[in-house]
């Protein structure tokens, strides 16, 4: 596996939180503890405008597949909703009061999942914008969800170190997956929906089995903080990113370290936390609180 630095994206003036995809090819959207939401081009590797501007920190950004939507998350509560067709923001939802950490949606179900520090996940029709539910997970933060690829399971990860695995089509408790020590920043299920991954405070990431729900693999993965797990699209690969400046890659199938990104290692990477990650094809894109975005180039 060979890595190659390809970009250098600048322009935050504070740490970036987050960043996705858009819907359309060759697009990059990024937030953080600035004043904007900011849109890239991944095709030129240059700055294209700033979206909008925000009164509070943005920890969430979601565009979902077949909608002309894009959100944001601020750190106030709110939920900003911009519409690509009318190019402006057309909806404020504002339920919480505490900061939004994650917002997924079910394609499925058509609805949208935002997570909050005051411990609730709420539930929107993704047509309408309205609230459809609002679900009590903990009695704490919620700061990470995972849906899986049939999308009748949906994971949360608390600042309680717990991990609640919900019913998709009612939203009823399945289990709670007890194992970490510290607050849990990061899920994903993988592609093949066999196995979830959770990744923490406490440095650890955990391999849980979907159907049995135990834990099948523990790997003392990083230093400090795991912020983000993401899967290659299409490759038997996940990367891990870190407050200890690091980013991972681990073989999906046998969970073996395959390839360590860090200026330790001689790359021209971060020198702060590392707070998300996307892949764009083979292209490993990544957000830090060292105010870069960062493109790599990654050979299988």
């Amino acid at each position: 596996m060979t890595v190659q630095k390809t970009a250098e994206l600048t322009g935050h003036s504070n740490p970036i939180f987050t960043l996705e995809l858009s819907q359309k090819p060759g697009i990059l959207f990024t937030g953080g503890n600035d004043k904007g939401l900011v849109e890239w081009s991944l095709e030129n590797n240059s700055f294209i405008k700033v979206m909008f501007p925000v009164p509070t920190s943005i920890y969430a950004i979601h565009c979902p597949a077949g909608y002309p939507l894009m959100f944001a998350g601020l750190r106030s509560g709110e939920v900003l909703v911009f519409n690509f067709i009318e190019q402006k923001i057309t909806h404020r939802l504002r339920h919480h009061v505490k900061p939004i950490f994650d917002i997924k949606s079910s394609v499925k179900k058509d609805e949208l999942l935002i997570a909050s520090e005051d411990g609730t996940v709420s539930i929107w029709n993704l047509n309408t914008l309205e609230l459809v539910h609002s679900i009590a997970v903990s009695n704490d933060t919620v700061r990470c969800i995972t849906i899986n690829p049939e999308e009748n399971r949906v994971a949360f990860g608390c600042r309680d170190n717990r991990i609640v695995v919900y019913d998709l089509d009612d939203y009823s408790p399945i289990k709670a997956l007890i194992g970490h020590t510290m607050a849990v920043f990061s899920l994903q299920y993988s592609p093949n929906g066999e196995y979830l991954v959770s990744g923490s405070r406490d440095a650890q990431v955990k391999i849980w089995d979907n159907k049995t729900y135990s834990l099948i693999y523990n790997i003392p993965a990083h230093l400090f903080s795991v912020n983000h797990i993401a899967f290659h699209p299409s490759l038997p690969y996940f990367a891990t990113a870190s407050m200890d400046k690091s980013i991972k890659i681990w073989d999906a199938a046998e969970f073996k370290l395959r390839k360590i990104i860090s200026r330790e290692k001689g790359y021209d990477s971060h020198v702060l936390s590392i707070n998300k990650l996307a892949w764009n094809g083979d292209q490993l894109l990544s957000v830090s609180d060292d105010k870069k975005v960062i493109c790599w180039n990654i050979e299988f």
